[in-house]
């Protein structure tokens, strides 16, 4: 299953940017996220629109 992550502003929380990543990957991103503070917003990707991103930082 894949997801999408988007970033939000700290400000008004529109988001800023989003990337699309497999199930493995979401854990990792969130502890890095809460590391530094940073608002995100996850659901799941939909699958005919969204592109798909392997996140490996």
């Amino acid at each position: 299953m894949r997801f999408e992550i988007m970033r939000l502003d700290d400000i008004d929380g529109a988001a800023v940017d989003s990337t699309v990543v497999d199930a493995a990957s979401v854990n990792r991103l969130v502890q890095q996220a809460a590391a530094i503070g940073q608002r995100i917003y996850i659901r799941p990707a939909d699958s005919a629109g969204a592109s798909y991103t392997s996140y490996t930082s």
